[in-house]
């Protein structure tokens, strides 16, 4: 389906479906309305088709706002909003209501099935540069409301971390559907720009947050030793840099990763920062050469993507794609879309995945992909009552 179909969707109390919201720790940015949908196309496609928006005079925000999907040949949904507005939640309701988690897709068992095949493709790969060295498996976790769930209710929710950035983006629905959202809070940087400067702090290898110091502490040490997590983690270091190198006349990056806490998980992180060779390197044109990185797909991108779609039983949409902003002079932040849920009418779909390499341990891997739920679950109060 064309990202741009139906992004103008009204609900009957007014423009709801248009509100866009991202807060970062540094930045707030709110819009409301669509003035104009930037046409709809895929990541490699992005920096030519936003240069050539922002080239037309028009009125209105000289800004773009929106989602790419995860699979960089669908259709992206960009727009240029109306206004902008101020961020608040004054008049939102407190609470979302009862929520029951009504199916897991697939359960932790056919879960950990498909890890087990990806491991065994993955050690079965043929030597060389082109070979398969890291996928991402997803699962999704369907959720049933009593009444239609707001999607500023719930980011508020999601945001009571200070450390992650909890977006609302409006997205594409058919023609009669229900208005839907892509509404998370994600602690991963895909790329920002300003002027030539560019930074980007991608996450990968992962270790549940306890809140007990001395475990955390064994939990923490031994993340930083794993051989499994610090090779994922160097894939996606690798991937970045090997995008950035063209666009920068310097480029940075420290040796080893650090440690990056969430209220609910630990990651191993590494800031990347760059100068780019010129001024007409877009935030967009970037998010578009780095997208997906391995934290999210896997290495090298194509096989990766080929063995998602073979292994997993959905298709992720603008789950694990990328959120954010551009502007006319090309600055923007974009934020891999994770630790989110698609909201729309009664129902969300949650969403969380793990990175799988020949080492990988299915079980572990059904306990990462939980713990990470759980984050969702404990702050939106999920109840298992209706579980399937």
């Amino acid at each position: 389906m064309s990202a741009t179909r139906a992004l103008d969707a009204r609900d009957p109390n007014g423009d709801v479906a248009s509100l866009f919201r991202l807060h970062a720790p540094d930045r707030r940015l709110a819009t409301d309305g669509i003035r104009t949908r930037l046409p709809a196309g895929p990541a490699a496609t992005l920096g030519e088709r936003v240069a050539t928006f922002f080239a037309t005079p028009r009125s209105g925000p000289e800004l773009l706002v929106g989602a790419l999907p995860f699979d960089p040949h669908q259709d992206d949904a960009l727009y240029q909003p109306e206004r902008f507005s101020t961020p608040g939640t004054g008049s939102l309701p407190t609470t979302l209501g009862p929520l029951f988690a009504a199916a897991e897709l697939p359960p932790a068992a056919d879960y950990a099935d498909a890890v087990a095949r990806c491991i065994a493709v993955l050690r079965d790969a043929p030597a060389g540069e082109d070979a398969l060295r890291k996928v991402v498996l997803a699962r999704g976790l369907r959720v049933e409301a009593a009444a239609p769930i707001d999607p500023h209710v719930l980011a508020v929710k999601l945001g009571s971390d200070a450390s992650v950035t909890t977006y609302v983006v409006p997205l594409p629905v058919a023609p009669g559907e229900a208005p839907a959202w892509l509404v998370g809070a994600t602690p991963e940087l895909l790329v920002s720009r300003r002027g030539r400067a560019v930074v980007s702090h991608p996450l990968a290898g992962s270790a549940r947050r306890v809140g007990n110091e001395a475990e955390d502490r064994r939990r923490t040490d031994a993340l930083l030793a794993s051989d499994k997590d610090l090779h994922e983690h160097r894939f996606v270091v690798e991937a970045i840099l090997d995008g950035l190198a063209p666009l920068c006349s310097q480029l940075q990056a420290p040796p080893r990763p650090s440690l990056h806490a969430t209220a609910t998980m630990w990651h191993l992180a590494t800031r990347i920062t760059g100068t780019l060779k010129t001024d007409d390197i877009s935030s967009a044109m970037l998010a578009g050469v780095l997208h997906p990185t391995p934290a999210v797909c896997g290495t090298p991108r194509l096989p990766a993507l080929q063995a998602i779609r073979d292994l997993e039983p959905f298709d992720r949409g603008f789950y694990a794609g990328a959120v954010g902003w551009t502007d006319a002079s090309g600055d923007g932040d974009w934020y891999v879309a994770i630790r989110c849920a698609r909201v729309q009418g009664h129902a969300m779909h949650l969403f969380a995945g793990a990175g799988i390499v020949a080492d990988s341990q299915p079980a572990l891997e059904v306990d990462e992909t939980a713990a990470k739920f759980m984050a969702l679950r404990n702050a939106l109060g999920i109840d298992d009552a209706r579980a399937a």
